[in-house]
């Protein structure tokens, strides 16, 4: 199998139903979302690396198939009528992640650094990359109808992304860096 076709030298690719421009809002927001995939299994490869972070790296890989998931929802040329893969079940499960990790994770009163542990600082990434894909969704939310399950699950995922730095660091004995000039932004734990 050639991985070239050169049916793309010209700037149109293929989607599930017909081809469009490379710069296309529909690839800008599927390539956004393989873009963050790559930082996840950068992540997960990292987290995984030295079994302290076994149950995040596990994570990371079903996130992962669930990115795959969402890019295929956005890759059709008329999503009208399609069968999806991504519904509210995953968003609904990120929540449960998100709540435990942010119960391992010191309190949080100041705006807080990207950093911390090498796993820490590939999350940030992929947070801020998973915010701009979002962005990138929205946009195409207004040019076609969009199934509107992956984007709420790419904005549970970013907050799934914050919390999952914070407990990695708390589980690694590693302290958040705090911004220094923040005043006191969040609220305590009831």
């Amino acid at each position: 199998m050639k991985l070239y076709t050169r049916s793309g030298d010209g700037g149109q690719t293929s989607v599930i139903g017909g081809r469009v421009s490379k710069d296309d809002n529909r690839v800008e927001a599927y390539g956004t979302l393989d873009e963050l995939n790559s930082f996840v299994g950068q992540a997960a490869a990292v987290a995984g690396a030295t079994g302290e972070l076994d149950e995040l790296a596990t994570e990371l890989i079903e996130i992962m198939q669930e990115l795959f998931d969402c890019g295929s929802d956005l890759a059709f040329a008329d999503p009208e009528g399609r069968t999806f893969k991504i519904t509210a079940e995953p968003a609904v499960r990120l929540e449960g992640w998100i709540d435990a990790h942010v119960e391992q994770a010191p309190e949080i009163t100041k705006f807080i650094l990207p950093g911390g542990s090498e796993t820490s600082a590939l999350l940030h990434v992929c947070r801020t990359v998973c915010r701009r894909a979002e962005r990138r969704i929205v946009t195409l939310s207004g040019d076609m109808a969009i199934n509107e399950d992956v984007l709420k699950y790419v904005n549970r995922l970013s907050d799934y992304f914050f919390a999952a730095a914070r407990s990695a660091n708390a589980k690694l004995g590693v302290p958040d860096t705090e911004y220094v000039r923040s005043a006191d932004v969040f609220k305590k734990r009831k």
